[in-house]
């Protein structure tokens, strides 16, 4: 089977059976992770290079290594200390690399749509490692393993997304993910932070109330409050939001089921996750992060391999 697409641009432009592709694919993948000798030859000869406009540590830590599991040649670019600091554009800085017979790109950007303007300038294929508030394809994917691995299916799931969802990537990509394969979603948070055009775009349903949503949800994806996206204040103080919509351990005893918990990460401990829940028995973060590097050896190999 191959993807229906030669890039990953965003979740919504993939199919139901592109998802399910890419997730057994990655399957099989973290299985050759489990092994003593965890390296294939599956990309050899493949030069991909790391395109990085913003700051990240997990997500890029997670693409070299899926990179380097695959036997790929890998080239990593950070425009902080590149020629864009000097104000080179985009598309000079990617023919430049282009011109090293590069044969994939995985960036990331502040830009919403970055990647899809290089997907119509430029040969090589492109992975989306996040671009601006617009979507974060590879997190979704590695969401939805993590709950399918905890849960055994997406169908009929209910998983309540809890936090900043307004200035979320990572929440873009997981409501387009989740309604294409079936599961019910609910989105909680401060008004503030909950688009106002949510519930009529993407048919989800919305509560101000973070302890109806844990009643409601089987899985809890907590999303990072992004004050460095925020251009004026909106909420009082993160005090304050612990207060109103922090994840407590006591919340968790309260309920009459066991319930999962997620988050994209880097978590803001005693903000909108508490110690004791974000390293508790209800976890699976670390999880998510293993899963990571499968889900992504997934998408490259599958890109690689795409008849054009």
């Amino acid at each position: 089977m191959k993807l229906s697409t030669r890039h990953l641009l965003g979740i919504k432009d993939l199919t139901k059976e592109d998802i399910q592709l890419i997730l057994s694919t990655a399957q099989q993948f973290k299985e050759v992770l489990q092994r003593p000798v965890k390296k294939v030859p599956s990309l050899r000869d493949v030069t991909i290079v790391n395109l990085f406009y913003e700051n990240s540590t997990r997500t890029r830590m997670s693409f070299e290594l899926a990179e380097r599991r695959l036997s790929a040649d890998t080239l990593n670019f950070a425009a902080s200390t590149s020629s864009a600091a000097k104000g080179e554009t985009l598309l000079d800085t990617v023919n430049n690399i282009l011109s090293m017979k590069v044969d994939m790109v995985v960036m990331r950007h502040s830009a919403s749509g970055a990647p899809h303007f290089l997907a119509k300038h430029i040969p090589a294929a492109i992975v989306n490692a996040g671009d601006g508030i617009n979507e974060h394809p590879t997190q979704g994917l590695l969401d939805a393993f993590s709950m399918t691995e905890k849960k055994g299916t997406l169908e009929g799931l209910k998983v309540a997304i809890i936090g900043d969802v307004m200035h979320s990537r990572v929440a873009q990509s997981n409501i387009y993910l989740l309604k294409k394969m079936g599961a019910e979603i609910l989105v909680a948070g401060p008004p503030t932070l909950i688009p106002k055009y949510i519930k009529e775009a993407h048919g989800v349903n919305v509560t101000y109330n973070v302890m109806e949503a844990l009643q409601w949800c089987d899985v809890a994806n907590v999303l990072r409050i992004q004050l460095e996206r925020q251009n004026q204040p909106l909420f009082s103080s993160l005090r304050e939001y612990n207060l109103a919509y922090g994840i407590k351990r006591s919340m968790l005893d309260k309920l009459n089921k066991e319930i999962v918990i997620m988050h994209p990460g880097p978590i803001n401990r005693g903000v909108e996750l508490d110690s004791d829940v974000a390293d508790g028995p209800h976890s699976i973060i670390l999880n998510q992060v293993e899963n990571g590097v499968a889900v992504r050896m997934a998408v490259l190999y599958l890109l690689a391999n795409r008849e054009n």
